[in-house]
């Protein structure tokens, strides 16, 4: 089917993770989201320049919005991954806030397509294709912290650079800092065929905590370490009940990557039978 003949349909999808944005030879600045319907499917969203949609456009986590979109064609073969068209992206109201009554909401939707390990996202994988999941893992080990390049390849920047020469867009809008640490989660599965995993975080917040931190002047390697104390000490701590949102990489099909977290408070028994209706985070 060519990109011509593909279907455009509406879609309703309430947004549960964004990845950091990185220059984009073809896109000019490309932010990967995923969300999931309202039966609980995954679906990607890309390419979105977001930092160039209109205020009233820019979306938040576990926010529902509304966008036409077709199914990607040609080298992305990944069943859930769709092309918006931005111009008719509609935000549907206030997003769902963290307070502890609105994590069951969440989980309604972000938990029902729940698997039990990276093990059988590997297995789904190979039978239809499937990029993207959520799952918790057995035993979170370690925030792997690595020195990156602190600046984008000059072809990307070049590549930005002429190309809002051409647009009706600020040409003097820079590109998105570059984090110079790449992040890794180092974890095991709930899976007797796990062997442990190292997988790279590319989630947004990780990003925007870092610039936020060295932007109150703290140093670099500073700021690396008190992301790593967020991200694992505490969104992974004893008293959480964290899943990882996971997805592939077109470039590299076969990789997969952290693309955000779900992180409600552990309920004691007690809490639960007070709760209404069943709770969502035992499943």
């Amino acid at each position: 089917m060519t990109a011509g003949t593909r279907a455009k349909q509406k879609l309703k999808v309430l947004i549960t993770v964004k990845t950091y944005p990185i220059p984009s030879r073809k896109y000019d600045e490309l932010v990967c989201t995923a969300g999931v319907t309202e039966t609980g499917d995954f679906v990607r969203l890309y390419p979105i320049n977001f930092r160039d949609l209109p205020y009233g456009q820019q979306y938040k986590k576990y926010q529902w919005i509304e966008v036409v979109a077709e199914k990607h064609g040609g080298r992305d073969v990944r069943k859930e991954s769709y092309r918006p068209d931005c111009d008719t992206l509609r935000i549907l109201g206030d997003s769902i806030k963290s307070s502890p009554g609105n994590w069951a909401e969440r989980a309604r939707y972000a938990l029902a397509q729940k698997v039990r390990s990276m093990e059988e996202l590997h297995d789904r994988q190979q039978a239809d294709r499937t990029s993207l999941g959520i799952f918790k893992p057995k035993k979170v080990h370690d925030l792997v912290i690595t020195a990156d390049a602190p600046d984008w390849k000059p072809s990307f920047k070049a590549a930005i650079q002429q190309a809002r020469l051409w647009e009706t867009r600020a040409v003097s809008k820079e590109p998105p800092r570059k984090v110079p640490f790449k992040f890794h989660y180092q974890f095991e599965c709930d899976d007797t065929r796990c062997k442990g995993h190292k997988m790279m975080i590319e989630d947004w917040e990780v990003g925007a905590l870092f610039w936020r931190l060295v932007d109150r002047d703290l140093s670099q390697e500073r700021a690396a370490d008190k992301v790593r104390d967020k991200f694992l000490l505490e969104l992974c701590g004893p008293d959480q009940d964290t899943h990882f949102f996971v997805g592939t990489i077109l470039a590299h099909p076969t990789t997969w990557v952290v693309l955000g977290l779900f992180y409600p408070k552990l309920q004691s028994r007690r809490q639960r039978r007070t709760d209404a209706g069943p709770s969502l985070f035992d499943r």
